[in-house]
């Protein structure tokens, strides 16, 4: 949600300063934006959250969940979109003729019906509706049931399945509306709110902002929701939805919740257990023509286990031809400093990283933090940190190697016992004070 908002804080900063200005203030006042875990086409889950409610671990119901869920005014602003749809330039329009209001037009390319899903792994939402609309707008199964029974005409449900496009402009909505009593307010919400926003649509794909340096970092490799089979309940609203099935992406697969293989358009690699991999990696966009690609473990290392390869022609999506190693985790870079003069990209897919944890990843904050210190320094020579090696900085560090009977990385760590320390890990302690273990980063 985060990045939404600083998305929109750029539009709205760009219709509200002098054009000259704009870049100006950007450069002097944002140095690098780190994009962590941005949805930046949306995420599944939130479908998931207006129909039936998830509870993110709260101690309530899913109906209270949902209640609750579709009560922000901001829910639906993280829903699928495609790629591939986009509005009139609210900027130009603006200056031309000095209005911000009025409803932007929605318009997709040819490439959004001539491609499956989208362009997602599959279909959004697959949801069962009854055959013939009934006089209650939440009717339980048995009363389906009897409707269907009394006209053999329409003896079955009927399944409609809806893409990332028909779920973000409505037509979803819009074809449940006699059935879910929630579906005529978002439909309006959905209007009036976000395509009918003056500033921004936020069912846009989002081109590279203006700024320096720019940074988007995701956990990838893990099973993560792509899509949904939703069937009348038998309940009263707000549980008159149940999920009677569940698509994920696993590692270049698509998968059923009861396991069975099914057919799609996956990605070469999964998403972050939230949001999916189509959404996470639309930041590669960004990077320009020729991208250095790195890939290093996620621990510490010599360097031995370092792969690079350098000048990528980039695709839409680039998949690095690399090998791994059985059970470790790596972290891979794109790195831009070329295409465009003065600014910098770079994606960072850091295996098994997951979406609600990742800010707690040490691996995330050693990185960061040597990036930052690396683009402060004045004796700093390359574009980007060094990836060559990656050593302990700091006592915790520092373990004990029980195969060796030593310190690990003798090198920089040495045994140091301290009053308090209960293991051998503990007095495994930096030889050398940070600063200058930092020296080796420039």
């Amino acid at each position: 949600m985060g990045n939404n908002v600083f998305r929109y804080f750029l539009e709205w900063l760009k219709l509200e300063i002098a054009p000259k200005r704009y870049i100006q203030w950007l450069d002097e006042h944002i140095h690098a934006y780190f994009a962590v875990g941005s949805p930046l086409l949306g995420s599944t889950q939130t479908v998931e959250a207006t129909l039936s409610g998830y509870t993110y671990g709260l101690p309530i119901s899913e109906g209270t969940a949902r209640l609750l869920f579709n009560s922000f005014g901001s829910s639906l602003w993280m829903m699928p979109c495609s790629k591939n749809c986009r509005t009139d330039n609210v900027y130009w329009k603006h200056f031309s003729d000095g209005n911000r209001k009025g409803h932007q037009a929605y318009h997709c390319d040819e490439h959004e019906y001539q491609s499956k899903y989208s362009g997602w792994p599959t279909n959004i939402i697959n949801i069962e509706i009854p055959s013939m609309r009934g006089v209650d707008a939440n009717p339980s199964i048995v009363e389906v049931a009897e409707t269907n029974m009394s006209n053999m005409e329409c003896g079955l449900p009927t399944l409609l399945s809806f893409s990332a496009r028909e779920v973000s402009d409505g037509t979803f909505f819009k074809a449940i509306e006699d059935y879910d009593p929630d579906s005529k307010r978002l439909l309006y919400q959905l209007h009036k709110s976000y395509h009918g926003d003056s500033i921004l649509n936020p069912f846009t794909p989002w081109d590279r902002p203006p700024l320096k340096n720019i940074f988007c970092i995701y956990g990838v490799d893990s099973k993560t929701e792509v899509g949904y089979y939703f069937a009348p309940s038998g309940k009263p609203y707000p549980d008159n939805w149940i999920i009677t099935d569940v698509i994920y992406e696993i590692e270049g697969s698509l998968y059923s919740r009861s396991g069975n293989l099914v057919e799609g358009n996956p990605g070469a690699i999964s998403g972050d257990g939230t949001v999916p991999y189509h959404s996470l990696s639309w930041c590669k966009t960004w990077l320009g023509p020729k991208v250095n690609i790195t890939r290093a473990p996620q621990s510490e290392h010599d360097g031995s286990d370092v792969q690079v390869h350098l000048n990528v022609e980039r695709e839409e999506d680039i998949v690095p031809n690399m090998t791994r190693s059985p059970r470790v985790k790596y972290i891979t870079y794109y790195e831009d400093s070329e295409s465009l003069p003065g600014k910098r990209t770079a994606v960072w897919e850091l295996d098994k990283a997951n979406h609600r944890n990742i800010v707690r990843s040490p691996v995330l904050m050693r990185e960061l933090w040597l990036e930052m210190w690396h683009d402060i320094h004045p004796d700093a020579k390359s574009k980007f940190v060094t990836k060559a090696k990656r050593g302990p900085l700091r006592d915790e560090d520092c373990y004990w190697d029980y195969g060796k009977a030593r310190c690990a990385w003798p090198e920089h760590c040495e045994y140091r016992y301290a009053f308090g320390d209960v293991h051998l890990g503990q007095s495994c302690r930096i030889k050398n004070s940070s600063a200058d273990l930092l020296l080796h980063y420039v």
